[in-house]
């Protein structure tokens, strides 16, 4: 009898190959293969290993080299890929040259979207659906029967998002097969907030989810073309009539509901997903998973596992990977001392309690944190209306998932000249997490908007300061931004802030360059200047992206001494680009400025370490760059210095 069946998949159709008795034994396999691997490199464990079930009936049932698969954050991708020919990339996941751990098109065509974001799955799946029928492509059960059929993989915190319930909105109007599979686990990263997430908690222990015997006609009359739909039971066998769900919530949006249904259970999932495959109407599919499924110590601690850094098992105990204190740690420690001394500050995050650091805050001040599930929109919303009040509000986000909440941080946020204090984390180049979660964008965002203020830190005495800083300006907006990255403490007082002044970290007797660094790039322009000329090389922590040292700049550039400039955000409107507007503003001859950044293109997974390099903002990169412009025997205007 056949034990390694893994091996033996190449693409779906060696999957259904493979007699349905024996799946469970290939899920144990790819379960197998996942925690070994997450084990040595770190990854979403948790959310993977709960969906290997889901996952395996949804390609034993459709073909996703032509029917549409579309993921929702895609976290939970990893069975996806073993079965779709990347095996041979897991012994590198997440490193240079290995597999991505979020859907890549450019690793395969069975990935549609890069995608890490919740909430986008609907709405792509909704335009492909439009897109197939103009081009006469999708399926018609008595037109074109071997058209593609399109599925939307969705979770129960996911499904909360503002955009998935515009998608939801939309989908219901559809005139075709449209399938949303539900994986409701009763867990986002943390366990999912709000009245939703409540009703799913209902759903779950209530006599629908025991039995899963509901009537169909009644449900059918009131949806919109219900005697078309009553016509339809006459082709449904007894189970999927069974396993309606009378009165869903979904059922408003004008889909029809089925289950919630056990997602491990194999055979029962492929005789359901092969009745709902052929209906030509919106259909959501409710599976119930269990976050951690086959490694006890997930579905203990899903939260713990949900993006783990690679462990071990020791005497029935796990011992993750020894790491330093990090920013997120000094983030979550400032906060509750701030909100220590002050009652009127308050503190939210979006599903990130564990991510940002602030389940710290949450356990110390219950009525004063809160996580508001993935609803960036209206956290930044909800904090802006208790600043209206008075309330002095943190809101502890990734700099990926601020753009999310852009518009309100524009309306109700920095139009009204509020102070909410945004803590971006995760700032710059994110390791690998890739692409879909680097924050390089946040200070062009944040810049545009009158009155706000954007900081970086660099150790933890400037991050406890700058977040001083941050409690006592109610001018309007505010931001912070740190690193995914261990934290340093430099040597001596860290001074205050003071707004718009840069601090002076190296000071030479005859400077011939200066380096402004914002962030922990500072920490490299240090190490840079002891390379090339520790006697030649003044070093600043710009602090400030808006405002930034008008003065300093004027001082310098009037002097001859030509300024770099590095940052860890896009070149492009970022720290570089406001050091170079108001150089211009003030007449100076910016010629004398070179700018380093992350440069116009992306920048794949990897290592943070890795990443840096690649842009040339590490240690060695502006060591390069100043070698270079000292070498020059005489620094004349206009010079350019390319990477």
């Amino acid at each position: 009898m056949r034990t390694d069946f893994l091996s033996t998949i190449k693409t779906p159709a060696d999957l259904k190959k493979i007699p349905i008795a024996d799946l469970p034994k290939l899920a144990a396999e790819i379960r197998h293969a996942i925690c070994e691997q997450v084990k040595k490199s770190g990854g979403h464990l948790a959310s993977n290993l709960g969906v290997v079930d889901l996952t395996i009936a949804l390609h034993y049932v459709f073909d996703f080299s032509y029917d549409r698969m579309l993921f929702d954050v895609g976290h939970q991708c990893y069975t996806h890929k073993l079965l779709t020919g990347r095996q041979h990339l897991l012994g590198k996941l997440r490193q240079r040259g290995g597999m991505s751990g979020f859907p890549s098109p450019d690793e395969s065509p069975f990935d549609l979207f890069s995608v890490g974001h919740a909430g986008t799955a609907i709405s792509t799946a909704v335009g492909m659906a439009r897109g197939d029928t103009l081009h006469g492509e999708a399926y018609e059960p008595d037109t074109n029967p071997t058209g593609r059929r399109v599925v939307a993989f969705v979770g129960d915190a996911a499904i909360v998002n503002g955009v998935a319930m515009e998608g939801l909105n939309n989908a219901g109007t559809l005139k075709r097969q449209f399938l949303i599979v539900l994986n409701d686990n009763n867990m986002s990263i943390a366990n999912p907030q709000g009245a939703i997430a409540d009703y799913f908690d209902h759903l779950r222990v209530g006599p629908t989810y025991r039995s899963m015997k509901k009537a169909a006609k009644n449900v059918m009359g009131k949806l919109p073309g219900g005697s078309m739909l009553e016509d339809m039971t006459h082709r449904m066998t007894e189970m999927m009539k069974d396993a309606i769900f009378e009165d869903s919530w979904f059922e408003h949006f004008g889909l029809l509901s089925i289950g919630p249904m056990d997602g491990h259970d194999l055979p029962s999932l492929i005789e359901m997903l092969i009745e709902v495959r052929d209906v030509d109407r919106p259909i959501i599919l409710h599976v119930h998973t269990v976050k951690g499924r086959g490694f006890e110590y997930a579905e203990q601690n899903a939260t713990t596992f949900h993006s783990s850094k690679p462990f071990v098992i020791k005497n029935t105990c796990v011992e993750m990977q020894p790491s330093g204190r990090s920013f997120t740690t000094a983030f979550a420690d400032s906060l509750c001392e701030l909100m220590q001394n002050d009652d009127m500050i308050v503190a939210a995050t979006a599903a990130m309690p564990d991510g940002t650091g602030i389940d710290k805050a949450i356990e110390q001040f219950p009525n004063r944190v809160w996580d508001t599930g993935i609803c960036e929109s209206h956290a930044m919303d909800m904090l802006a209306g208790m600043a209206k009040t008075g309330c002095k509000p943190f809101f502890a986000v990734y700099s990926t998932f601020l753009q999310r909440a852009f518009d309100q941080a524009f309306q109700e946020v920095a139009l009204q000249g509020l102070p909410v204090r945004l803590c971006l984390d995760r700032a710059g180049v994110v390791g690998g997490d890739g692409t879909v979660h680097h924050g390089f964008c946040d200070i062009a965002l944040l810049r545009v908007f009158p009155n706000a203020v954007i900081m970086a830190a660099i150790d933890e005495g400037s991050l406890k300061a700058a977040m001083k800083f941050m409690t006592d300006y109610n001018d309007g907006l505010s931001a912070l931004r740190y690193p995914r990255d261990l934290i340093k403490t430099l040597e001596g007082d860290c001074p205050k802030f003071v707004l718009g002044k840069a601090h002076q970290l190296r000071k030479t007797a005859t400077p011939k360059l200066a380096i402004l660094g914002y962030g922990t790039t500072t920490l490299d322009a240090l190490v840079a200047a002891d390379r090339v000329d520790a006697d030649a090389i003044d070093v600043y922590d710009a602090r400030f992206a808006k405002p930034v040292d008008g003065e300093l700049i004027e001082q310098l550039l009037s002097n001859s001494i030509p300024i770099i400039t590095v940052e860890d955000h896009s070149i492009i409107g970022g720290f570089g680009a406001a050091i170079l507007e108001e150089a211009a503003r003030r007449n100076l001859d910016t010629t004398y400025i070179t700018t380093l950044g992350l440069p116009d293109r992306w920048i794949g997974h990897g290592s943070r370490k890795e990443q840096l390099a690649e842009a040339g903002i590490d240690a060695t990169g502006i060591a390069a760059i100043a070698s270079r412009i000292l070498s020059s025997s005489e620094i004349e205007a206009p010079f350019v210095v390319t990477k």
